[in-house]
């Protein structure tokens, strides 16, 4: 490790910075490093320009991507370089107003009732019971369950936060089962190795095997469930300030967005087309 990497980890490190994110930021500047065959601190604002034109138009990155890309340029000129360049010479892209896919109760239903193996069926009741993110099932732990409070504590979720989350009957009774059959006493989910949790991937395949069995034809992955988590309990009447609770949002505005795909009124209003008394479907031959 050069002595430059070093400085970035250990930046990273003093912000308690997630190891996720750790490992995505150096790979990152190495990344930009080796495009240009050049040491980081010899590169200037028209190579980052020159590297952002290249992740768009050449080799097509996602707007997740970019994002993680521009954050990362961003540190290091910041923090481990200490260089002053204009946060305007390193733009985020325009933000995208894209709605989330949302399953309906019986498509829910369908995923979870797929898996025949019992720790994939309780891994996606758990993403779906709970509104968790995968980053935040997989480090559950048997102690994280509060079955006297009917809570679970989820521990350095997104933005290394503490918070806990409702713990729904059904889900309590299936995780004694699974914990009866698995005795898992660490990881709840623990992966190959059981001193190690399971991996976001192998959560990510359940989740798909599970979608392919259930013969969903949405594009669902597993935070369709926290979506899904959220738009069903606005629709059920739960207010927002409890949702962002549950979910662990810092600011209100993020949970807001629900209120778009969930939004009760404005499904249950009929159009005045229905009001017409006309017959636009053809008759059957």
């Amino acid at each position: 490790m050069t002595p430059l990497r070093q400085r970035m980890l250990e930046d990273l490190q003093i912000r308690r910075y997630s190891p996720t994110t750790i490992r995505i930021y150096l790979r990152a500047i190495a990344e930009f490093a080796q495009h240009f065959g050049k040491p980081p601190d010899r590169l200037s604002a028209e190579h980052i320009r020159q590297y952002q034109l290249f992740l768009i138009q050449e080799k097509k990155v996602s707007r997740p991507t970019f994002i993680q890309m521009v954050c990362a340029l961003r540190f290091f000129y910041t923090h481990t370089l200490n260089r002053k360049v204009s946060m305007e010479r390193i733009p985020f892209p325009r933000r995208e107003r894209k709605l989330p896919l949302i399953l309906s109760r019986e498509e829910v239903k369908a995923l979870l009732e797929a898996p025949r193996n019992l720790r994939h069926r309780t891994l996606l009741a758990t993403l779906y019971g709970c509104g968790l993110r995968v980053s935040e099932v997989t480090q559950l732990k048997v102690s994280d369950i509060d079955s006297a409070r009917n809570v679970l504590r989820v521990r350095h979720g997104k933005g290394r936060k503490d918070w806990q989350t409702l713990l729904p009957a059904k889900l309590l009774d299936l995780l004694r089962c699974y914990w009866r059959s698995q005795r898992p006493t660490d990881w709840l989910f623990p992966g190959a190795d059981a001193t190690r949790p399971i991996s976001p991937k192998a959560v990510f395949l359940a989740c798909r095997k599970a979608a392919q069995k259930a013969a969903l034809s949405k594009l669902i992955h597993p935070h369709s469930l926290r979506h899904a988590f959220a738009t069903h309990l606005l629709e059920a009447g739960v207010n927002l300030r409890t949702i962002q609770i549950l979910l662990g949002h810092a600011h209100l505005e993020t949970t807001a967005r629900y209120l778009h795909v969930a939004d009760v009124a404005v499904r249950s209003t009929a159009s005045p087309l229905d009001s017409l008394d006309l017959n636009l479907v053809p008759s059957a031959r």
